[in-house]
């Protein structure tokens, strides 16, 4: 069984930043890609980025590009997302996601979910 437990979330300004990590649970981080999802209020859940195994390639949602990071440690099973340049429409719920490929996750095909973290960015 895999474990994705999310931290990070909060409240900012916008303009400001965050960073949101999800640590991974058993030993088999290296076998999974890793993604991120946010779901707003009222809203689906949408794809927002992804990262390969070994962390080489990286996908994103046109909506974060330039402003997001996702990036990966296999020292700590652990998975971040680094938020700049916030936005109000970025406020969400953050969901880490594990699943076969970026390509896969983009398409909201994954294997694991975490319980997920909330980010609120006032105006």
């Amino acid at each position: 069984q895999v474990e994705l437990v999310e931290s990070g979330g909060g409240l900012v300004q916008a303009g400001g930043s965050l960073r949101l990590s999800c640590i991974v649970s058993g030993r088999t981080f290296l076998s999974y890609a890793m993604g991120w999802f946010r779901q707003a209020p009222g809203k689906e859940r949408e794809f927002v980025a992804a990262i390969s195994q070994s962390g080489s390639s990286t996908d994103y949602a046109d909506s974060v590009k330039g402003r997001f990071a996702i990036s990966r440690t296999s020292a700590k099973n652990t998975v971040y997302l680094q938020m700049n340049s916030l936005k109000p429409e970025d406020t969400a719920v953050y969901y880490c996601t594990a699943g076969a490929s970026t390509l896969l996750l983009a398409a909201k095909t994954s294997y694991y979910w975490g319980q997920g973290t909330q980010v609120t960015v006032s105006s």
